[in-house]
């Protein structure tokens, strides 16, 4: 009969499991990243879903638990991740699991061949007899197998070694039923990282999240606020992190969260084919994300220092910097940055972005096209400091178009270099300095004129930052060459 433990309630990360350049496992980073994590969890999941186990040797798996025991050395409880397609392998990972000194084994349904739910119900039982404490694992996007609540509550009550269940299924009916059945009986984990307040307020013993390995102390916020019965600071929690946990969980999670660690100054590498950088976790996904990190309540990119040479005028100014970010700016006679943003189709933003000096080719190309042909061809100043010219990629006409261009498109353009004014990519006492051309496209058919709004601000926000940074740089441009996609036409 399953049972309930003391130990496993709280925040577990879904550790990412670190490679390096040559695809090997990264062990020092990883070390490094456990150890970053263990004062703010209250337990590790090695080898899981966002490890990548299903990319990974047997003996990768292995290692990585082990280096997870080790670091973790009895502080907090380490969950390995031993599910395969086969019960035989299964078996064979949670004994050796178990030899490695882990506390528990998290075990996903058996995917690929979509068994039944006996033949589920029968590799569990399997899998129990190893006399080692199960956590049962339903993450139907993956398995193609969702449990169903009399199934789950069969093998939560039935089998000797269970302790408790990770839902991943973000089914938040099937989670309510779970609660009915066995609460208090076994553990019950949230795995779906938008529903997890949804989840511990409603009896969720703890979580095991792919973000939190991102953000584990704002996580241990949410869960504490709500055992101790204050929703209120829960939610407010919740709201700043969830445009964050939104992009982690709806793309390639392994490749988002490795590369936000990288961008807080903890290399991660890459995840391994056929998950590749700028593929399900697009560049546009990226900055926001960046953005989500540097978010007031949130502070995992912090400000520093960074000089703008202009020539005969040196700057310092604050910014949100990642390793990328130079210390030293320079070349501002044409700097190009490019954004994108979506959904949804018809209101997507492509912004192309020039910034340059005002007494320098951009400054001449907005003197001469204003004052020759500007308006004819629908090219308008929409702000004076720092001069910046919006220029329509397609011929506006309709007054409907014109409306979406100038009005909502030019209000989340502007809406862009007021914010980035404010957190310093463009400091005040350059603004008279500089100048920008935005060249703006509004799809013929878009209709929905809030989203018009925010993508454009999305683009240009990212397109601001890109220019100034000088991304993306030839490395990422040739890491990435074999993800590059049109968005509008996809032709392999």
């Amino acid at each position: 009969m399953g049972y309930k433990t003391d130990w496993f309630k709280g925040i577990f990360p879904a550790l990412v499991t670190p490679f390096d350049g040559r695809d090997r496992l990264d062990e020092a980073t990883y070390r490094r990243l456990i150890r970053r994590l263990l004062p703010d969890v209250d337990g590790v999941v090695p080898a899981g879903t966002t490890g990548e186990f299903s990319y990974m040797t047997a003996e990768e798996r292995m290692r990585v638990i082990e280096i997870a025991v080790e670091e973790a050395n009895g502080r907090v409880p380490v969950v390995a991740g031993t599910g395969a397609s086969s019960t035989q392998e299964t078996v064979r990972l949670t004994e050796m699991a178990k030899s490695a000194g882990a506390t528990a084994a998290l075990v996903v349904a058996p995917y690929y061949l979509k068994p039944t739910y006996n033949e589920v119900y029968d590799h569990f039982r399997a899998v129990d007899k190893v006399g080692f404490p199960i956590v049962l694992y339903n993450l139907p996007q993956c398995t193609g197998t969702h449990f169903r609540w009399w199934t789950a509550e069969g093998m939560l009550l039935d089998l000797e070694h269970v302790i408790g269940i990770k839902d991943t299924s973000g089914d938040l009916p099937f989670m309510a039923a779970l609660f009915e059945k066995v609460r208090g009986k076994v553990g019950i984990f949230v795995g779906h990282d938008e529903v997890a307040l949804a989840a511990f307020a409603s009896g969720a013993d703890g979580a095991i999240l792919a973000s939190a390995n991102l953000i584990p102390d704002v996580w241990q916020r949410i869960y504490r606020a709500v055992q101790s019965g204050d929703l209120e600071a829960a939610r407010q929690d919740q709201q700043r992190i969830q445009r964050l946990v939104r992009i982690v969980t709806q793309t390639a999670g392994p490749q988002a969260v490795k590369e936000g660690l990288t961008a807080m100054g903890l290399p991660m590498g890459n995840a391994r084919h056929p998950i590749m950088p700028g593929g399900g976790f697009k560049r546009e996904d990226y900055e926001e994300l960046r953005l989500q990190l540097e978010a007031s309540g949130i502070e995992k990119i912090v400000k520093r220092p960074v000089t703008y040479d202009l020539g005969g005028k040196r700057i310092v100014t604050e910014v949100f910097a990642t390793p990328q970010t130079p210390e030293v700016i320079g070349e501002w006679e044409i700097k190009v940055g490019e954004g994108f943003a979506g959904p949804p189709f018809h209101e997507l933003a492509h912004v192309d972005l020039l910034i340059g000096r005002a007494d320098g080719p951009v400054g001449r190309a907005i003197e001469r096209s204003t004052a020759n042909w500007g308006a004819e061809r629908g090219i308008k100043l929409i702000n004076e400091r720092p001069r910046l010219l919006l220029v329509p990629t397609v011929t506006l006409r309709s007054a409907k178009s014109k409306r979406l261009f100038y009005e909502e498109a030019a209000r989340g353009v502007n809406l862009a270099v007021q914010h980035s004014i404010e957190d310093g990519f463009l400091p005040d006492t350059v603004l008279d300095e500089i100048v920008l051309i935005a060249n703006v496209f509004v799809h013929p058919a878009a209709s929905i004129a809030t989203r018009i709004f925010g993508n454009n601000y999305k683009a240009t926000r990212h397109a601001i930052r890109k220019a100034i940074e000088g991304r993306p740089t030839v490395d990422e441009l040739i890491q990435e060459k074999a993800a590059a996609r049109h968005p509008f036409r996809y032709a392999p």
